[in-house]
């Protein structure tokens, strides 16, 4: 009577320990790849699953999007700049058996992966491709580490580069490279300020010899912008034309006395 209990207790345990084994649930994010005597069966869930104990075995994958971010890399560009880049990796799981089943470590093969194509397409590039260009850098780091990752069944959606850190030497090179290049665009601006000065200079000079009267009207005005200051003494010449008529009246009432 006193091993009943016992055996009975013997019985639950293993009846727990059965059902525990054969019976998995997965979220909605997991798939369980199934293997049945070390064979794949499958990628089996999300919900419950139901295994045969000791035969089967299964490895859990989340299909979640995972965010990588690649250590900096001593890199030396095209024309032999040296620098540091860091970059981010987002990528998923798309097929969780071969995840499994053709790489070891999915997650660390993507990771070395992601560096050696860093260092290489970055070394492929100039400096200024690397400051200005970083979309196009960014697409074709994502198209080749996807082209490798692909056979594993990781999708790659997005590289991002994050970070490029410059020698003290290149970054006072280049904040006089930018000052010298804004001096620049400066002197260009006043020159084509100056030339666009006498150009209308030109043209105004063009238009007054045309017409002598404009001429005196744009005296006048000068004078009477002059008079209309607090000095007290106003000196200015008097162009000979202003006194023509008064000279050509004066000569006839001459004239005209001698002939009388």
């Amino acid at each position: 009577m006193d091993q009943f209990p016992i055996a009975l207790i013997v019985i639950i345990f293993f009846t727990i320990s059965f059902l525990s084994s054969a019976i998995k649930v997965l979220r909605e994010y997991e798939r369980g790849v199934v293997f049945r005597l070390g064979r794949l069966i499958a990628a089996k869930g999300p919900g419950l699953i139901l295994l045969i104990p000791v035969i089967d075995k299964m490895v859990k994958v989340s299909l979640r999007t995972v965010v990588l971010d690649v250590p900096p890399q001593d890199i030396i560009t095209h024309d032999n700049v040296s620098v540091k880049v860091n970059a981010v990796v987002y990528f998923r799981v798309l097929e969780p058996d071969k995840a499994i089943v053709q790489v070891e470590n999915y997650l660390a093969a993507t990771s070395q992966i992601s560096q050696t194509t860093l260092r290489s397409v970055c070394g492929q590039s100039e400096l200024d491709d690397l400051l200005s260009q970083r979309d196009k850098i960014n697409q074709k780091l994502q198209q080749i580490i996807d082209a490798q990752t692909e056979p594993w069944g990781v999708k790659v959606t997005n590289v991002e580069v994050k970070q490029i850190d410059l020698p003290q030497e290149m970054q006072r090179a280049m904040a006089k490279q930018a000052e010298a290049e804004r001096e620049r665009r400066s002197k260009v601006i006043a020159a084509e300020g100056e030339f666009q000065a006498s150009q209308k200079l030109s043209d105004a000079a063009k238009i007054l010899s045309d017409q002598p009267s404009a001429l005196t009207l744009r005296y006048l005005q000068t004078l009477r912008e002059i008079a209309s200051d607090k000095n007290s003494t106003t000196i200015f010449p008097v162009p000979i034309d202003l006194l023509r008529p008064f000279m050509n009246a004066a000569a006839k009432e001459i004239s005209a006395s001698k002939d009388a």
